[in-house]
């Protein structure tokens, strides 16, 4: 392993996770394109969706725990939501990431490009804002979030994601949240997330250790960094920056998948 490999994947990682730390998703809608795309423009090895599938859940698994950490005290973390929306994802987030291992490339690419860009449509639909809600006034339909967690959790399970880049339009859109506790609560809950997806890509041998490492150590360091600066921004500029990426990515994968 050369130094090019070491800091393209590094860079990879902390981009990555200062972008998810700041917008509360796991960084997988954003690394999984770069760890696909990006190593072999510069002659580097060309993982897998298998391989890129097991390194991103690993790095997931850091990047939202260091997230959760930065938003600990700022009492946008809702307990009854990351109850409801946590059990119900892990649940499905391992099915989903055990069951990939009988999956072709090309299917989990195919699940990845669906994922992003039904991503995409939700974040660019109609919000009623509930922004002047304080947090611990917060109510929601706990059956209905439970439900979609578990949808969402087979499918970011099987491309090794934790699933917020769903998750966040999700409940920003049909559990209609304020957009603070959104963005701190789905950290909490894509790291629970994580953990399934985790478990189920090592066992089933899809995870490269190495560049995980690599890309654990970057999201360590980058995600609470993110995590604060998400906290100053403004949240309609935050739910546009997400939006972006995810129509940007999904735009990209599709365009391969089709041709």
């Amino acid at each position: 392993m050369d130094l090019l490999f070491i800091i393209t994947i590094f860079l990879i990682g902390f981009i990555g996770s200062y972008i998810s730390g700041m917008v509360g998703i796991g960084g997988s809608i954003i690394k999984y394109p770069m760890l696909l795309y990006i190593p072999p423009l510069f002659g580097l090895v060309a993982f897998s969706p298998h391989e890129v599938s097991g390194i991103s859940a690993v790095q997931v698994f850091f990047a939202t725990l260091g997230g959760v950490w930065a938003y600990r005290k700022g009492g946008y973390l809702n307990k009854t939501l990351i109850t409801f929306m946590g059990v119900s994802i892990l649940i499905g987030s391992f099915i989903g990431s055990y069951g990939s291992q009988m999956m072709s490339g090309e299917i989990i690419n195919l699940v990845y490009g669906i994922l992003a860009l039904l991503a995409a449509i939700m974040m660019f639909l109609p919000k009623k804002g509930r922004e002047d809600i304080p947090p611990d006034q917060v109510t929601f339909n706990k059956w209905l979030a439970a439900l979609f967690a578990f949808i969402v959790g087979i499918g970011a399970g099987i491309v090794g994601a934790a699933g917020a880049f769903l998750l966040v339009p999700i409940m920003l859109v049909i559990l209609k949240l304020p957009t603070r506790v959104t963005i701190a609560s789905s950290l909490a809950i894509t790291f629970i997330s994580s953990i399934g997806a985790t478990v189920g890509k090592i066992s089933t041998g899809q995870v490269e250790f190495l560049p995980a490492f690599i890309m654990v150590i970057a999201s360590l360091i980058a995600s609470p960094l993110g995590a604060k600066m998400g906290q100053k921004v403004n949240t309609k500029l935050l739910q546009w920056i997400l939006a972006l990426l995810i129509l940007g990515t999904s735009i990209k994968i599709w365009l391969d998948i089709l041709l």
